[in-house]
């Protein structure tokens, strides 16, 4: 993403409110119990600031961030197609799946549909790797890759000289 920072929590050091924020832009902190979105935002006057990590590390960097702009909660819907965790369970969508929503949600459509379809490349070429075939090919049922990508799909699927 363009203009991205990653920044590395640790409980022994915590980022200030003027570490993270963007000058000119209003900062969101993404989290599901925050305020509701507001419709129609404009992409170029925010920050979005998006916690990453376990769901009980990012309960305790969401009490650490209050002070750093509005918390804000994108309503999601439908199955997370992250099938690699092992607690796929209800509404819990990845970070990923947060940010394409967002994109989507500010007008982004293309932007947030090639993030799409790398979300759905990454993890049926994951499933493969770690030997479930019949749950990649299960995860591909729903997906778009066969439809944007079958050249990609068939190179995955090409059995190689050992």
């Amino acid at each position: 993403m363009p203009r991205s920072r990653h920044r590395l929590w640790q409980h022994d050091r915590k980022f200030s409110a003027a570490d993270i924020r963007v000058p000119g832009r209003e900062t969101w902190v993404l989290h599901p119990h925050g305020e509701t979105m507001p419709a129609g935002p404009v992409p170029e006057s925010i920050h979005v600031v998006l916690l990453d990590g376990a769901w009980s590390e990012t309960a305790t960097m969401a009490r650490d961030t209050v002070a750093w702009g509005r918390r804000i909660s994108l309503p999601m819907t439908g199955e997370s197609r992250f099938w690699l965790r092992d607690q796929q369970e209800g509404a819990r969508f990845s970070t990923v799946e947060a940010l394409i929503f967002l994109l989507r949600a500010c007008g982004l459509q293309a932007a947030g549909e090639a993030l799409q379809l790398q979300l759905e490349l990454h993890v049926y070429a994951h499933l493969r790797a770690r030997g479930r075939k019949e749950a990649a090919e299960e995860f591909l049922l729903q997906s778009p890759l066969p439809a944007a990508l079958p050249e990609v799909l068939a190179q995955l699927t090409e059995r190689r000289r050992r």
